[in-house]
């Protein structure tokens, strides 16, 4: 049979939400790993992801003690081309690439960028500071550089921060300008508080014009930067804590989403 949870007044968290909280895996990475009985819970093999676990008991997973890991704080330029997931089926590459050799921890992205698209991304096993960044209602902004084809004037910028309605959900911009045209293209900067799957995009091509590149150029005050195609750095403590404070106070309990922005 399995273990029965001591009675406390201590609050208490399913055993796959503690293995992500503790910055050790993805919270569907714990399910997995409970499911397949890789951990135990005083020395009890446990296999429900929702056994209730108050923080006193020994958690071990793959036979090793699962304590608390260390906080890292990373920002990476995604190249074009690269998967934000941690493995992909078909063996496309993915951002974990860059990082392989490091000897990090486990990492989880902190929101996305689409195959095609370019620049900031975070990545942590801080679940709960990387939730107050993704979480809709904090409105922490996200701003990125796009290319259009055409050239889109006053009209069109007006249009995106008026914002429209596709397949039945409005998306627009938070704030939008023209940085330079070209003679067929035209760059701008846009600006969300909030991100619905391929947003700029979806909101570009409904005003007529095809996007070409997007980059993500900042998250909050934290901007990408000198950081070169491929690269990445860990942030500072500073840094760390003015995205902690946009964020909000960070004490939800969540799992790292997967943020749609762009």
């Amino acid at each position: 049979m399995p273990p029965r949870a001591p009675r406390s007044s201590t609050p208490r968290y399913g055993l796959a939400r503690v293995l992500s909280k503790r910055g050790l895996c993805s919270r569907s990475q714990g399910e997995k790993a409970v499911r397949e009985g890789r951990v135990r819970v005083d020395g009890r093999l446990v296999r429900d992801p929702e056994f209730p676990v108050a923080g006193h008991e020994r958690v071990e997973l793959d036979g090793a003690g699962a304590e608390a890991a260390t906080s890292v704080y990373v920002a990476l330029n995604k190249p074009r081309g690269l998967l934000v997931t941690a493995s992909d089926e078909r063996g496309r590459d993915t951002v974990y690439g860059l990082l392989e050799g490091a000897g990090l921890p486990w990492l989880g992205a902190v929101g996305r960028l689409d195959k095609a698209s370019e620049g900031l991304l975070l990545i942590s096993n801080d679940t709960v500071w990387a939730a107050g960044i993704t979480e809709p209602s904090t409105h922490v902004p996200k701003t990125y550089h796009v290319q259009v084809a055409g050239h889109p004037d006053d009209g069109t910028v007006a249009a995106m921060l008026t914002g429209v309605v596709d397949q039945g959900e409005p998306l627009r911009a938070g704030a939008a300008s023209v940085l330079r045209r070209g003679d067929k293209t035209a760059w701008l900067a846009v600006t969300l508080d909030e991100g619905r799957n391929r947003h700029i995009r979806r909101l570009m091509q409904a005003l007529g014009f095809d996007v070409l590149r997007l980059v993500r150029v900042a998250i909050g005050d934290l901007s990408l930067g000198t950081l070169g195609k491929g690269q990445w750095r860990h942030l500072t403590a500073d840094e760390v804590a003015a995205l902690r404070r946009r964020g909000g106070s960070g004490s939800s309990p969540r799992t790292l989403r997967r943020g749609r922005g762009e």
